[in-house]
């Protein structure tokens, strides 16, 4: 599946050595105010280069071909295009007939019988630019609503955040939530880059100030649909909503999140509860592997069976949950957008001051 989405959808195209990737966004309503400034910069967040992330130069400029007129969403498809400028697919062609540890050559050849050895073509990170497009997007319509997402990096390898700062992590160039222990771990990621290896990272996103009533029971939930939205971006391997894991280890008394007058006092659910939101901060988790892309050999088999080595070359990220994050933010942005839509025809009285 290339679309994303019920009622607020993203489909998108292109792969990481192709001409272009590009994407479109179909539902937004009309009469947003688009802030192509505002767009771009997310596209920069994500954007490739630096020492923490491949030095593969992108510009990752985006071009709007449809669905605004004079600075405003027309209600009509919206579609963009960014470019490809830097491919270096010579760097690949010396693993054109094997398929790579941790990557996805081998399922893509099992499933479509084709193998695109470029970079890893449409299983490259590199589509994931069209989301953090589409998210921004999706962050105009919610900020109509006065509803924010953000992410941050709270681990790397064995080094963890201590402290939550998310205004220090929109300044940090990892991303990283604590300053009191950025250095550590900025080390740790170069120290493993020069070690031709890699690491896993843990991303915490939390989106503030959802109105409660937002998912679709049973089989559209709001933690079921996010959970989905993250375990889609490259690399992520586990999500955890609220407490996550951590409710196997608890009693219902210590886990259930009572209420007095002023609402919710704790929130270990999450933000969630029976899959709607109940309207506290929804906060998530999600855990991405390490890169596959590492420079050691290692074994592996080609096209014909046969046991060989794999020695890569090319530009790889050391820890792809660094600009993971940015993605995380995009793909929690289109879930909540989504619902809102969905859920302004969730009852009668809704339907009735859209149409008195």
């Amino acid at each position: 599946m290339n679309t994303f989405g019920n009622k607020l959808k993203l489909s998108t195209f292109g792969e990481s050595h192709g001409t272009a990737i590009g994407g479109i966004i179909d539902g937004l309503p009309a009469g947003i105010k688009v802030d192509m400034e505002f767009i771009q910069n997310e596209l920069d967040k994500r954007r490739p280069g630096g020492k923490y992330a491949t030095s593969r130069k992108e510009s990752d400029k985006v071009e709007i071909l449809s669905g605004i007129y004079d600075g405003f969403t027309t209600g009509c498809p919206v579609g963009f295009i960014i470019a490809n400028t830097s491919q270096h697919s010579k760097d690949y062609d010396n693993i054109k007939d094997l398929f790579r540890p941790g990557h996805a050559d081998y399922t893509y050849f099992a499933k479509f019988g084709i193998r695109d050895h470029r970079g890893g073509g449409r299983s490259s990170a590199r589509e994931s630019a069209c989301r953090v497009a589409g998210g921004a997007f999706a962050a105009l319509l919610l900020a109509e609503f006065g509803i924010s997402v953000q992410s941050c990096v709270t681990q790397v390898g064995d080094i963890k955040a201590k402290d939550i700062d998310f205004d220090f992590a929109n300044s940090s160039e990892i991303f990283w939530a604590d300053q009191s222990n950025q250095d550590s771990a900025k080390e740790l990621i170069l120290n493993t880059k020069n070690d031709n290896d890699s690491l896993g990272a843990t991303v915490l996103t939390i989106i503030k100030d959802a109105p409660a009533g937002l998912g679709e029971v049973l089989y559209n939930k709001l933690d079921a649909a996010l959970a989905s939205a993250m375990m889609g971006i490259n690399g992520v391997k586990g999500v955890e909503i609220g407490d996550g894991i951590d409710v196997a280890n608890m009693l219902g008394s210590s886990n259930n999140d009572c209420m007095n007058k002023d609402g919710f006092i704790t929130n270990h659910c999450g933000g969630i509860l029976g899959g709607i939101s109940n309207g506290n901060d929804i906060v998530i988790k999600s855990h991405f592997k390490p890169t596959p892309s590492i420079f050691k050999a290692q074994p592996t088999i080609n096209l014909d069976g046969n046991e060989v080595i794999c020695e890569l070359r090319g530009r790889h990220d050391p820890c792809i949950g660094v600009r993971g994050s940015v993605v995380a933010t995009a793909m929690a942005r289109l879930v909540i957008a989504d619902m809102l839509l969905l859920n302004a025809s969730a009852n009668l009285n809704n339907l009735k001051r859209i149409y008195e």
